[in-house]
């Protein structure tokens, strides 16, 4: 056998013919090395690069299994009621299930082009990955400097928000659950005082209904009454009540102060939770660049010589 020619029996499969070179991202069988520019065989990569490899894809596939159940998640609440066929041709669904229909569509996106980047180690789907992390990065900083500057509007705004959903509180059940948690867990009722509830159609004095007058349970200073279930009737004839009698059955005040009060006592919680979300994204961006930086490092193999006829 002369220098530099292969052996038959590594050549030739049973029946004669070369075998053509793996394509595929998980690279040829037996996994030692991968196909690359040219037609020929890229080296694999070092230990510690791997070692990045594989943390990249495993926690992009984690994110993006996240990412894919709140979006089916809020597929499922928005097809429950209704309203991905309703609007169907028409403007987009005014609901909270859609921020979280969006919200997964975005996160399992991203996620899923650093899973499959890393996996198949394209640096197109890794550099897409790095793009969509910066994206997001800038977009959270953005919305950070927004709250801090407009606070004084957005609390208005929130206040606005808030005598809204009271005017639909019976019109949707995912907006009455949202009120009635905010009531809840900041013990308040109504945007500014409970005598906003007045501008709910069936809790207006001068409804014919039998919750004229009345005030939801969220509002009671004791909506269970000591039992295991909440007593919705806990509120019925609120509004007719004077101020110090109602007193020792709802609370007066709004949502402003405890909110302010609120935010004061969990502001190290949320900028822990804040912090934590930017570091995870900022470890995910370093992982990909890292990745990226020992790829575009890795020598490339030289293309398959071509063999002598004859």
């Amino acid at each position: 056998m002369k220098e530099g020619e292969r052996s038959p029996l590594l050549s030739l499969d049973p029946g004669g013919q070369e075998p053509p070179l793996a394509s595929s991202c998980l690279g040829p069988a037996g996994g030692a090395r991968r196909t690359g520019f040219g037609g020929g065989q890229a080296p694999p990569l070092p230990l510690t690069s791997s070692c990045l490899q594989c943390l990249t894809f495993f926690s992009n596939f984690l994110f993006s299994l996240l990412g894919l159940l709140a979006l089916a998640v809020g597929l499922w609440g928005l097809a429950v009621k209704g309203s991905l066929g309703s609007s169907w041709g028409g403007p987009l669904p005014t609901d909270p299930m859609l921020g979280l229909v969006l919200g997964g569509l975005a996160v399992s996106a991203v996620s899923l082009a650093g899973c499959l980047g890393a996996l198949c180690e394209s640096a197109c789907l890794l550099r897409c990955f790095s793009g969509g992390l910066l994206a997001f990065l800038a977009l959270e900083a953005v919305g950070g400097l927004l709250v801090a500057a407009l606070w004084g509007p957005l609390r208005d705004g929130l206040e606005l928000t808030l005598r809204v959903a009271i005017t639909h509180y019976q019109d949707d059940p995912d907006l009455r659950f949202l009120v009635d948690h905010v009531q809840l867990g900041l013990q308040c009722c109504g945007a500014a005082s409970y005598r906003d509830w007045q501008q709910n159609p069936y809790f207006n004095c001068s409804s014919p209904g039998v919750q004229a007058c009345s005030l939801p349970a969220s509002c009671c200073l004791d909506p269970r009454e000591a039992g295991a279930s909440i007593n919705d009737q806990c509120g019925f004839g609120a509004l007719r009540l004077p101020e110090d009698a109602a007193q020792r059955v709802v609370h007066l005040g709004g949502f402003g102060p405890p909110l302010r009060r609120w935010l004061r006592t969990q502001a190290r919680a949320l900028g822990g939770f804040v912090l934590a979300v930017v570091l995870v994204q900022g470890a995910e961006l370093l992982l990909a660049l890292q990745l990226l930086k020992a790829l575009a490092l890795r020598p490339g193999a030289r293309p398959p010589a071509k063999q002598n006829r004859g």
